[in-house]
């Protein structure tokens, strides 16, 4: 039965996401631009704009967001306002929903008062989503910043954290990412000319610079400007990598520097392992259910899937997905949620 098109949007503090799904229920478009939040609302506004033109119209406009964490705002209560507000004025005229997480969606005269709900919900709305098409699953999306890992049993949402506080508690919310993670934040000290050598508390290298090195880099994963503002190269990943440990690239042979992005991605590994060994020895869910990835870092969840020996389930292909969008609409996956979770509630 044809319904009206609906745009999701995923506004985060450092990509704000888009997704059109069509009045069939097909999902249309689906695109990413980074958004560095944190310079100002009128970041917003351009890639809303670049975003509505790169994916088309719809009658509908559902909303989710993780954008009012950032340091712009005076609150996150705050950041929800602003963001609605500009919602508001982007589409003036237009039917809006905000994505309150278990309340469902909301207008956005009603935002103010469910702002704890609707803050850094983006998560929710995917896993419902996963709930709605899988009976049980393991729902694990690895963006450029953070981890989401959220259980569904019995077709339902069974995460034990419901804002980023409980979910960092639970381990259901890890900050760490593939691309933007400061390797400091990985661990203290690498192992480098049979020492530990310790990582310097400056933001010299991410994440980026590591799977570049390796090759593994995903197209479009990395946004933003390096850490020093300097090429994107492998030659200039291990520059900012050993700076990372007080040293020049010239120091080193190339595959030794290598051998160093090689151990910090198994590293990131074995966090992001150890936090799906947490969640599944709740005993929530059975050895054999699925995981179903999503994110542009989703490459390291099919790896942890395989490391846990759970089959893996890509997110663009619960929902009809037109063939060039699903890798994107799993890159995208809360904007493509919402947009559907909308569309079905209308």
């Amino acid at each position: 039965m044809p319904r009206e098109a609906v745009i999701g949007w995923d506004l985060g503090g450092a990509h704000v996401k888009a997704a059109r799904l069509g009045a069939t229920g097909t999902v249309e478009g689906v695109r990413q631009v980074a958004c560095p939040l944190w310079q100002g609302m009128t970041q917003l506004h351009a890639a809303v704009v670049e975003l509505r033109a790169a994916v088309g119209e719809g009658t509908v406009h559902a909303v989710t967001m993780t954008g009012e964490m950032t340091d712009l705002f005076a609150s996150r209560a705050d950041g929800v306002d602003q963001l609605v507000q500009a919602m508001r004025e982007l589409f003036p005229g237009a039917t809006l929903r905000f994505y309150a997480g278990a309340k469902g969606f909301v207008t956005a005269e009603a935002a103010g008062s469910c702002a704890a709900s609707i803050a850094s919900a983006n998560w929710r709305a995917s896993a419902e989503v996963v709930a709605a098409h899988l009976d049980e699953a393991l729902f694990l999306d690895i963006g450029s910043t953070t981890v989401d890992l959220v259980p569904v049993q019995g077709g339902r949402v069974r995460a034990a954290g419901h804002d980023d506080a409980g979910r960092l508690r639970a381990g259901e919310l890890l900050y760490t990412g593939a691309g933007r993670t400061p390797l400091m934040a990985l661990v203290e000290a690498v192992p480098f000319e049979g020492e530990w050598t310790p990582m310097l508390a400056e933001h010299f290298a991410t994440t980026a610079d590591v799977y570049r090195l390796l090759g593994a880099l995903p197209a479009g994963l990395d946004q933003h400007p390096a850490a020093d503002g300097g090429e994107k190269t492998a030659f200039a990943s291990a520059r900012r990598l050993a700076r990372a440990i007080g040293r020049d690239v010239e120091s080193a042979p190339m595959e030794t520097w290598h051998r160093l992005a090689a151990w910090l991605a198994r590293a990131q590994l074995r966090r992001i392992e150890d936090a799906c060994d947490r969640l599944l020895s709740r005993g929530v869910l059975a050895d054999n259910a699925p995981v179903v990835v999503a994110g542009a870092g989703r490459f390291l969840a099919g790896r942890v899937a395989s490391l846990c020996d759970h089959r893996v389930v890509e997110f663009g292909r619960l929902l009809p997905v037109a063939e060039p969008e699903c890798d994107r609409a799993s890159d995208c996956a809360p904007a493509v949620a919402v947009a559907w979770l909308a569309q079905q509630h209308r």
